[in-house]
């Protein structure tokens, strides 16, 4: 992805504080994003494989490279129970 994303410790995700609105504008997009997320959840939980998740707080774009455990309807559940927001998320590969 861009190189405007600034990498981050996925221990540092608990003090972010992030805001309602979507990073996403198209419905395509968010369906991709869905479909993205969990691959990364299969790769996760089946292979144990880091995957890198792109997104925005209410501050700036970061990148977390981790595992993911699990994906709600409304986050991604993290290592030690840090989560995202699902609408703060671009990307994950």
């Amino acid at each position: 992805m861009k190189p405007n994303f600034e990498a981050i410790d996925k221990d540092k995700i608990q003090l972010l504080s992030f805001p309602q609105t979507d990073v996403l504008q198209s419905r395509e997009e968010m369906q991709q994003r869905y479909l993205d997320l969990n691959r990364a959840l299969a790769l996760g939980n089946l292979e144990h494989s880091k995957i890198r998740i792109y997104f925005e707080d209410n501050q700036s774009k970061k990148v977390v490279e981790t595992t993911v455990w699990a994906v709600t309807d409304q986050r991604v559940i993290l290592k030690q129970g840090h989560s995202i927001p699902i609408n703060r998320i671009y990307k994950s590969a």
